[in-house]
């Protein structure tokens, strides 16, 4: 029975890693389908290398600060039990590898490819691994710290602030120290760079939003653990934020699609203690914030963040920290073992380490090597530029 517990297990966290992995592609094709065509490779290549650097990060170096366990040892010992702490590797490491893609979409269009990389190898490999620590493995006694003075840990099931929120936060400083795009705002107007294509865009949402049942289901990580209740709490959340941002953004459909998305978000750090309803209450909040915060951050404050991540990840994610102690309490329909207190400080924490993090790595970049590609280089497309092809070449040879 031993035996067969394991393999179960092994099977359904590589099921749960294959998901997320495939959540990847949807990150590519939403920023594919956001950005300005001549940009469109550069979306695609970055996401796929960017998971690459980011796992040979997590295995040499980022699980072993998370969870204190390396892989240096012979083939025999790592297939103990199916393998499954490999296959825990594999889930975790898509997780980790969501905060570049993140990234990706705020810095689109006018980043360096290679300084990008060297970025990704430190969050994943350094900084991310830090918190995830603290949070998911109780590094530092800061979770029985938290345990004795409010009588519960502070809690995220899936990553609303431990991934997303983190990723966002990091994100947001990228973003700042890159500057906008050139010719985006100009003698007091704003050069509106409208989604190059609608049909990407959907497809990249559609890919996350079904991605996502792994990323929280399996967040159980063992079969015996595996709850109906994080599901429906997820679709809930989903139709929330969809329907929220659908009528808030007055049917933009580039609003439409982040809607759902939004709600997904928010649903991850509570998406195991919280009534349906009140799941649904989240995802309608994190649909209105996205849209309503993302026009604020383009048009008012005039930061240039292409795919609006950190409205959608970092204060979306920040929401769904939140609202895990709000929703996630008997009072309101949930399974309790929370506190409202404890999520607003672990938020803040988190957003603290992502922000001083995300300020460290990308300031250290930008005085020794740069971030930015010259003016030429961003006039003429990432494309050309740093891939010398075009989404859809039309010159054919010669010969």
């Amino acid at each position: 029975m031993d035996t067969l517990k394991s393999a179960a297990d092994t099977l359904f966290i590589l099921i749960g890693a294959v998901m997320v992995l495939a959540m990847h592609a949807g990150f590519a094709f939403l920023e594919l389908g956001t950005v300005r065509k001549k940009n469109q490779v550069n979306a695609l290549v970055k996401i796929l290398v960017d998971f690459a650097v980011s796992t040979i990060a997590y295995f040499f170096i980022g699980y072993k600060i998370a969870y204190g366990v390396q892989f240096f040892t012979g083939a025999e010992a790592l297939a103990v039990n199916n393998g499954h702490e490999l296959v825990r590797f594999f889930f975790l490491l898509t997780f980790a590898a969501a905060i570049p893609a993140i990234i990706s979409g705020g810095i689109a269009e006018r980043s360096r490819f290679n300084p990008q990389l060297a970025a990704t190898f430190l969050l994943v490999g350094f900084v991310y691994p830090f918190f995830e620590g603290i949070v998911w493995n109780g590094h530092f006694g800061i979770q029985q710290w938290l345990t004795e003075v409010a009588g519960v840990p502070f809690h995220d099931f899936a990553g609303s602030v431990v991934v997303h929120a983190f990723g966002g936060w990091v994100a947001l400083i990228a973003v700042v120290l890159l500057g906008a795009r050139r010719g985006r705002y100009k003698d007091g107007r704003i050069a509106a760079h409208p989604p190059s294509n609608i049909p990407f865009l959907a497809l990249g949402a559609w890919v996350l939003a079904v991605g996502w049942f792994g990323f929280n289901v399996m967040s159980a990580q063992t079969l015996d653990k595996i709850s109906g209740l994080v599901a429906i709490n997820s679709l809930m959340a989903m139709a929330g934020g969809t329907l929220s941002a659908w009528a808030v953004g007055r049917n933009d459909p580039g609003f439409t699609y982040n809607g759902p998305l939004a709600g997904l978000v928010a649903v991850c750090a509570g998406s195991d203690l919280m009534h349906p309803l009140g799941a649904l209450a989240t995802g309608v909040v994190a649909g209105v914030l996205f849209v309503y915060m993302f026009t604020k951050v383009q048009n008012k404050w005039r930061i240039d963040d292409v795919l609006g991540v950190w409205p959608l990840h970092g204060l979306c994610g920040a929401w769904g920290g939140i609202a895990a102690g709000i929703f996630g309490l008997k009072a309101l329909g949930g399974l309790g073992g929370v506190s409202f207190f404890v999520q607003v400080a672990g938020t803040v924490f988190g957003i603290v380490v992502a922000s001083v993090g995300g300020l460290i790595v990308y300031g250290t970049l930008r005085a020794v090597v740069g971030l930015r590609v010259s003016q030429e280089a961003e006039f003429n497309g990432a494309d050309l530029s740093i891939h010398k092809i075009s989404s859809t070449p039309e010159r054919e040879t010669n010969w």
